[in-house]
C-alpha cells in the first residue's frame, strides 16, 4: 500500500510540475529569480529577501537553503557577514588574498565546520510547519514558490539529509529541489529513487560541464530526475545549435536559469545582459512559439554596476526580457 501511494503522490508531482508555478495565470512565460541573485544585498535573512523580491514585481521563485532555514530555526550561518562571503568568494575565484584575508579564511572555515556540525542536529528534530509559514507570508504577497536548493544532496550527504531538504521542498510549495548535477551516475540514481519515494522532483543544475547529452542517463534511471538547464552556462560551454535542446528536452526541464555570458573563445564573461552572446531574445521567442511553461529564472551574475544594487538590475533583466517578447 505504502509503494502505490508513494507513486501515486509522485505522477501526481509529475502532472502538476510545470503548472503549479502558474495557476490562475494567463498563458504565457513563467518568469522567476534565483535568489542567489541578491547575494550582495547587505541583509540576507529570510524576510529581508522577500522583500527584495517583492521589490522587483517578481512573482515566482526558486529559493537558496539559506534563505529560507533559518526562518525554520536553523543555526545562524557565519556567512552572514558581507565580509565573510566576500573572503571566501575571493577563495572560491582563486583570486589573491593578503595575509590577513588568509588567516581571517582559517578562521571562517573553522566556524562554518561548527555551524554545519549544529545544522546537522538542528535537521533531526526540524519542524515543518515553519517552511509552511513562510510559503504562506510568499503567498500572501502573491509569490509561489517553485523550487527549492538547500545544500544537503552531496554525495557525503546521509538519506536522512536528502528527504529532509525535500521534505522542505514541499512544505514550501516547491514541484522540485536543484542542485549541481553531480557527474555521478551512481549517485543520480540514488537522488531519483528517493525522490520517487518522496513524490518530487530533482533538476540538475550545469555549469560549463552542460552538453546535449550531460543529463541522458540520470532521466533514464528516474522519472523524478528532470533538468535545471543554465542556458548562460550552455551558451559558454560552445554547445552547437544551442537553442535545439529547448525543443529536444522541454518536456523534462523542471526550470532553467537565464544569464548573459560570453562563448569560452570570447572570454566567458558574465556581462550585463545585452552585452554576451547568449541569445536571450531568440530563446524568449521560441519559448513563447513552443508553449514552453517550465520557469525562466533570472539569475544575475554580473558585478553589479557603481550606484545600482541586485533588486534594480534585476529589475532591468526582467525588463530585458519583457522587451524581448515583441521584437
Amino acid at each position: 500500500m505504502k509503494t502505490v501511494k508513494n507513486t501515486f503522490l509522485f505522477l501526481l508531482v509529475l502532472v502538476l510540475a510545470g503548472c503549479n508555478a502558474t495557476q490562475n495565470e494567463p498563458e504565457g512565460l513563467v518568469i522567476g529569480i534565483q535568489t542567489y541573485s541578491f547575494r550582495t544585498m547587505e541583509d540576507q535573512t529570510p524576510l529581508a529577501i522577500l522583500n527584495y523580491i517583492k521589490e522587483t514585481g517578481i512573482k515566482h521563485v526558486e529559493l537558496m537553503g539559506n534563505h529560507a532555514e533559518p526562518f525554520a530555526g536553523a543555526p545562524e550561518s557565519p556567512m552572514g557577514n558581507p565580509a565573510y562571503r566576500s573572503i571566501m568568494m575571493k577563495r572560491y575565484r582563486n583570486l589573491e588574498l593578503t595575509s590577513e584575508e588568509q588567516e581571517l579564511a582559517v578562521v571562517i572555515s573553522e566556524e562554518v565546520e561548527k555551524y554545519n556540525a549544529a545544522v546537522q542536529e538542528w535537521r533531526q528534530n526540524v519542524d515543518y510547519a515553519k517552511f509552511e509559514a513562510l510559503r504562506d507570508l510568499y503567498a500572501e504577497a502573491g509569490i509561489s514558490i517553485y523550487a527549492f536548493k538547500p545544500r544537503v544532496f552531496e554525495k557525503e550527504n546521509s538519506d536522512e539529509d536528502i528527504r529532509y531538504g525535500m521534505r522542505a521542498a514541499k512544505a514550501l510549495g516547491a514541484t522540485h529541489v536543484t542542485l549541481e548535477h553531480p557527474s555521478d551516475d551512481d549517485h543520480t540514481a540514488r537522488l531519483g529513487k528517493i525522490a520517487e519515494e518522496e513524490g518530487i522532483i530533482v533538476a540538475y543544475h550545469g555549469h560549463m560541464q552542460q552538453t546535449p547529452t550531460l543529463w541522458d542517463t540520470a532521466i533514464e534511471q528516474s522519472t523524478a530526475n528532470w533538468l535545471n538547464l543554465d542556458f548562460g552556462h550552455y551558451i559558454a560551454a560552445e554547445n552547437e545549435n544551442p537553442l535545439q535542446i529547448i525543443l529536444d528536452k522541454k518536456d523534462r526541464i523542471a526550470s532553467m536559469h537565464l544569464k548573459d555570458r560570453q562563448r569560452k573563445s570570447n572570454g566567458a564573461g558574465n556581462l550585463e545582459w545585452g552585452k554576451g552572446d547568449t541569445p536571450i531574445a531568440e530563446l524568449i521567442q521560441l519559448m513563447q512559439k513552443n508553449n514552453c511553461r517550465f520557469p525562466v529564472t533570472v539569475e544575475l551574475e554580473y558585478d553589479i554596476p557603481e550606484g545600482s544594487n541586485a533588486v534594480e538590475e534585476v529589475k532591468k533583466c526582467l525588463a530585458f526580457i519583457e522587451n524581448s517578447k515583441s521584437l
